[in-house]
């Protein structure tokens, strides 16, 4: 078993659209525990793997060990003479990848967190692109016209954020500023002020503002966007 099944694991419960939470009381795990074994790439003991096996029943074992196969059961073809793929991309190959709708504070909290509230809305599927946590909606026109509200970003998740900001480089950011809690798409650039940070849009009706570098509580790189003509 590797380090990768636990991930596979994760991938089955955002396509099943179950929580983290529940999964991990219903194989025995402690809360968070899961969370924390998929944060530092671990792998999952043989004890929760049976009972992993035992209550989710339509997994392909193979599929979760190795990788190769189908994620489910039920797509293993059962005709003879027919030669199927050796993988099925439509559901671990890497460009795939968990689209979310998100509308409030609350949950973009949870999602950059440890995400156990939060399942996508459906898959998207791009090559060639890696290094990815997953897929948002655009809210609001503050890259207009780089970016429509309604068009989709990828982004990556960024762990330690206050040290490892690139300069200059569009971000999903959530800040909470003395309570105060934002969230935002915007490039990130380096502010006068010492321990700030500013935060620019691409849209000129918005102005620059700038926000404590401590502010910064989440923080996702922005990977990749697909623009939606609702033309």
């Amino acid at each position: 078993m590797t380090e990768n099944t636990i991930k596979r694991i994760k991938l089955y419960l955002d396509f099943k659209s179950v929580r983290v939470s529940s999964f991990e009381r219903e194989v025995g795990m402690s809360n968070g525990s899961f969370a924390s074994q998929l944060k530092n790439n671990k792998t999952i003991g043989l004890d929760k793997l049976e009972n992993i096996l035992k209550i989710y029943t339509d997994i392909n074992v193979e599929w979760l060990l190795t990788g190769d196969g189908n994620m489910l059961k039920s797509d293993i073809s059962s005709q003879k003479n027919v030669e199927t793929p050796k993988k099925q991309e439509i559901f671990h190959d890497i460009t795939q990848i968990p689209l979310y709708d998100i509308q409030t504070i609350t949950e973009i909290s949870d999602l950059f967190d440890k995400n156990e509230n939060q399942s996508p809305v459906d898959f998207i599927k791009i090559h060639k692109i890696s290094n990815y946590d997953g897929a948002l909606y655009m809210i609001g026109d503050s890259m207009y016209p780089l970016l429509n509200s309604g068009d989709i970003v990828i982004y990556k998740k960024i762990n330690n954020p206050i040290e490892n900001i690139i300069w200059g480089e569009m971000y999903l950011i959530y800040v909470n500023n003395d309570g105060n809690e934002s969230f935002f798409t915007k490039y990130i650039k380096q502010s006068e002020r010492e321990n700030y940070v500013k935060l620019e849009s691409q849209n000129p009706h918005h102005q620059t503002v700038e926000y404590p570098i401590t502010s910064i509580k989440a923080l996702a790189l922005v990977k990749a966007s697909i623009r939606i003509n609702a033309l």
